[in-house]
């Protein structure tokens, strides 16, 4: 094995592939997406084998390492003679690939773990309908409601039923339909089988190719018809005849019943339904194409000795048809001539050049696998075989060069003088044709775009090194976070992701760029903050974008400029009016639904030019929708602009080779184009409820992401309708309702409430004393439920009632309470300027929350009584203090005489047992002094003796020298 050369051998022998037919989904088709890596499945191997190969490798497996297991019902209840390994049918749609082997089906999830929770995902191949007998897998090519589709056509025991599959996050789930009764016994028929069926997912509708046989007749019919998934109606839309008509030599016969037949059996073997036009094409060994199920046209170009086995659609105009036998026809919707590209002259030719070239793509021994388109290109997958070596290859089909060289056999000699002159017949109406005034893309196609250049390498050499590298690939990683972020409930005061990135850092920008420009930026390199920003602006080119979206009333125009080959130019007369100029070359200008969509074609004729201008608009009628989410949701129809004559026969020649001209074929939406919010304006309602109030008060504790508003101030909210794509924000003026749909005392603390709580905390009915807030605006919803505010009338009054989770809030703390606000705004079925269904959440800060009147009250009680008790403690205090003063004094002083006596007795006890045990001794030192000397000493230490101790006998005042000395 080397790179994608594939080599198959048994024993020694090397063997020739013959692959089998696949079903394929556009764009993705065979190629499947596994652990981020290319997968396609091929079967009809010998030995049983399956081949699994990927972009960079190949691998063998047997149908056991694959996890399938071999089991065959078909001995039991199935319709089938033997038993095959070939795998019949692959369709891969966008996170599950799905395959039948025999009757079998089974399916194989990856493991995806952005996708879908792991637990969804699958690493083997599980089986599905285990009980059931599959005969075909039918591929959905559109998702609907956020789930992809796949249906099951049955045989055996349920005949004349599908399974409708539903995959949604990874899970698979199939359903039996139609309802209650089969196909069968609705269209009373004793025997029938379903050939195919395609949903259409905007009407949830199945269209059915059925064959069904009644004995009266014995013969079979094919009916066409349709089964609604709501409503679980049936109806017949077409009978087809039972024999191919006879064209007689047109391109195309309308079927009206009374045309004549061949002999050859009309088979009808699928349907392919395009949901951008509504053209709905019945194919087998025909072609037939209805605009509406009703009248149909018979392509007479396609031989009715070929069968068809597969359709390949662009969506974009382009059609390709693939045989039994291999063959490859081409045809643009819209027209009726059908092109051989494959076996024709015009390949054989371009093979040839190829070949010439030494060609890696081309060889003489070589089998097709499938055709698919992708990204407006027909590509084609082969195998090859050279050198005996086997190459599994991707290749572009030329189809602009195979029709170019068919032109060329159309010829004529024209005498010029002695000589003759080859001329080839060029059957374009005209010479050039350019597109012009076209609008900017990015609001029509709904892309957004970045700019994000590598950092500037700091280093001689100029190279990058691991550090740049890793740096350059941390910017990006940043860039998208802040992209997915960006997505919040409040605006920004610029419209710009990366603004986030800048704000702080836009004053330095000379400084960095200074150090720089001296080779001293950290880690040798320097980022350019320009070098990273949103693009708003980008231009269009000469080509009409690959889709378009349109919102309510929206429209969209360009030009067209054509220069006519040779004189194109005509007068014509009008019977009392002056001449007018008619061009030869004219546009037609198609709309696949005009009841809800218009075109407007002006017509500018510019004779000195040789040249006409057309004008075109394409314009949404606005009736045809309902409202829808952003993105989701949206009607699918198109326009086709063709140049009259130049169906295959116009070409432009650009450096990449020719390009088919005259055709053009844009997929529109109509609905709620991607990419645009509602948020909330915090920046003009701040400036407005400054302007409004007088004033403005913010939280204690300040949130510069989440200010605060006060309770008793008017709220008056304003939002804004942002463009992420092209960068546009301004005011929304439509109408929206204002709900509370939860809160709580803290950001921890928010709770959801429920419907009946949501109805009594916002509805004006609310009679149970529950209401959050009040407006003064006095329109309604239809039931009256609730307010229907706009941006005039925005005002909100807090209100908190009684039985309300924001009333009698206790203050925690000496600030008054708080409340966050969980409010949606919503302006579904009350604004009708536009599709969009917006819907905003966002937490709303209120501070300053008021009590309650009972709880006020009694605060305030409480509060006055202690303030009176205070005042009262206070004057008594006053009154009593001088009382007091005297008392303290008093009593200080007889603590002092209490001691005083005590120590008094004390001392005069110890001197007198000293004094009768040492009078000899001491008589002369203890001669004690007489009162009238004691009484002059202690004068001055002496208290004011109180009226009580004036009147004391002398007797007891004789103790106080004694108490004066013992003091001593």
């Amino acid at each position: 094995m080397e790179g994608d050369k594939i080599q198959f051998t048994v024993g020694d022998e090397l063997f020739d592939l013959k692959l089998r037919y696949f079903v394929n989904v556009p764009s993705r088709p065979l190629w499947y997406n596994v652990d981020q890596s290319p997968v396609l499945i091929l079967g009809g191997i010998p030995n049983e084998k399956t081949l699994i190969m990927t972009s960079t490798n190949f691998k063998e497996f047997s149908l056991v390492e694959l996890s399938i297991d071999s089991c065959w019902v078909g001995s039991f209840y199935c319709p089938q003679a033997e038993f095959s390994a070939t795998i019949h049918d692959a369709i891969s749609t966008e996170s599950t690939l799905f395959i039948r082997q025999n009757q079998l089906v089974y399916y194989f999830t990856g493991t995806y773990s952005t996708l879908y929770e792991g637990s969804h995902s699958s690493g083997k191949w599980v089986r599905v309908l285990a009980s059931e007998c599959i005969k075909r897998l039918c591929p959905v090519y559109f998702s609907s409601n956020g789930s992809d589709h796949i249906i099951a056509l049955t045989t055996g025991k349920h005949e004349g039923y599908i399974h409708f599959g539903t995959i949604t996050d990874g899970l698979v789930s199939f359903e039996l339909l139609p309802r209650n009764q089969s196909m069968c016994q609705r269209l009373l028929a004793d025997r029938c089988s379903i050939t195919w069926a395609t949903f259409i997912s905007g009407e949830n509708t199945l269209i059915l190719l059925v064959e069904i046989y009644y004995q009266k007749s014995d013969e079979k019919y094919y009916q066409l018809t349709n089964y609604n998934l709501i409503t679980n109606e049936m109806n017949i839309l077409y009978t087809m005849p039972l024999f191919i008509p006879d064209a007689g030599g047109l391109e195309f016969l309308m079927i009206l019943g009374t045309e004549t037949y061949t002999n050859t059996p009309m088979v009808p073997k699928g349907l392919f339904f395009n949901v951008y036009n509504n053209l709905l094409f019945i194919w087998g060994n025909f072609l037939l194409q209805s605009y509406n199920t009703e009248n149909f046209l018979y392509l007479a170009d396609f031989p009715k000795e070929s069968t068809i086995k597969y359709l390949v659609n662009s969506f974009q105009g382009d059609v390709v048809i693939v045989t039994e036998t291999e063959e490859i026809w081409y045809l643009l919707e819209g027209t009726y001539q059908l092109s051989r590209l494959f076996p024709s002259k015009g390949w054989d030719i371009h093979v040839s050049l190829q070949v010439m070239k030494e060609s890696s793509l081309y060889a003489s021994n070589e089998t097709m696998v499938t055709l698919f388109y992708e990204e407006d290109k027909l590509y084609q997958l082969v195998y090859l075989i050279q050198k005996q070596q086997g190459h599994l290859v991707k290749r572009q089909v030329p189809v602009e060069n195979v029709l170019l060289y068919k032109q060329y056999n159309k010829y004529h000699v024209e005498p010029e003088g002695n000589f003759r002159t080859l001329i080839f017949t060029n059957f374009c109406p005209f010479e050039v044709m350019r597109l012009g005034n076209l609008p900017n893309p990015q609001a029509y196609t709904r892309q957004e775009r970045y700019l994000a250049r590598p950092p500037m390498v700091l280093n001689p050499s100029g190279f990058h090194t691991e550090n740049s590298l890793a740096v350059y690939q941390g910017l990006v990683y940043y860039l998208l976070w802040l992209h997915s972020k960006y997505d919040k409930p409040y605006a920004d005061p610029v419209h710009d992701p990366t603004w986030r990135w800048w704000k702080n850092k836009k004053q330095d920008k000379d400084y960095y760029s200074y150090l720089a420009s001296n080779w001293l930026s950290a880690g040798g390199v320097h980022i350019d903050m320009d070098s990273y920003e949103k693009v708003y602006d980008l231009k269009a080119s000469y080509r009409l974008p690959e889709r378009i979206f349109l919102d309510k009333g929206a429209e969209y125009h360009f030009s067209i400029f054509l220069t006519a080959r040779g004189h194109s130019f005509e007068m014509g007369t009008v019977v009392g009016s002056v001449f007018k100029v008619r061009s030869r070359v004219s546009v037609g200008v198609v709309v696949a639904d005009p009841s809800c969509t218009e075109s407007l074609v002006q017509q500018r004729v510019l004779v000195k030019r040789n040249s006409v201008l057309f004008l075109v608009t394409l314009r949404d009628k606005s009736v045809c929708y309902d409202q829808g989410i952003s993105g989701h949701h949206l009607m699918k129809t198109s326009l086709m602009v063709k140049v009259v004559g130049s169906s295959g026969f116009c070409f432009q020649h650009t450096h990449l080779g020719p390009r088919l001209q005259g055709n053009l074929m844009v997929p529109v939406f109509i609905g709620c184009p991607p990419g645009k919010r509602l948020a909330f304006d915090i920046t003009y309602t701040l400036k407005y409820m400054r302007l409004k109030n007088k004033h403005y008060y913010d939280c204690i504790y300040q949130d510069p992401e989440m200010p605060c508003f006060l309770f008793r101030d008017m709220f008056y909210p304003f939002f804004l309708i942002q463009d992420l794509v092209t960068g546009d924000s301004g005011s929304f003026k439509g109408s929206y309702v204002l709900k509370v749909v939860g809160g709580g005392r803290s950001l921890g603390s928010i709770v959801d409430y429920n419907e009946e709580e949501i109805y009594r905390y916002n509805s004006p009915l609310d009679k149970t004393d529950s209401r959050i807030w009040t407006t003064r605006t006095a329109g309604t919803t239809q039931d009256m439920a609730f307010h229907i505010m706009s941006y005039e009338n925005s005002g909100i009054e807090w209100l908190c009632l009684e039985n309300s989770p924001c009333y009698d809030l206790t203050p925690q703390g000496i600030f008054p309470p708080e409340f966050y606000f969980k409010v949606l705004v919503s302006n579904r079925d009350v604004d009708n300027s536009t599709y969009c269904d917006y819907q905003l959440i966002f937490l709303l800060h209120i501070h300053g929350l008021p009590l309650s009147a009972k709880r006020a009250l009694f605060l305030l009680i409480v509060s006055a009584s202690v303030l009176v008790g205070l005042v009262i403690l206070y004057i008594i205090i006053c009154l009593l203090w001088p009382y007091v003063v005297r008392a303290c004094s008093h009593l200080r002083w007889r603590i002092n005489n209490i001691i005083a006596s005590e120590s008094y007795y004390t001392y005069a006890t110890s001197s007198r047992v000293f004094s009768l045990s040492s009078q000899p001794s001491f008589e002369a030192i203890s001669k004690v002094p007489s009162q009238v000397d004691t009484k002059v000493e202690n004068q001055e230490d002496q208290p004011k003796l109180e009226p009580a101790e004036e009147n004391q006998p002398e007797s007891l005042l004789s103790a106080q020298p004694s108490a004066s000395l013992s003091s001593l």
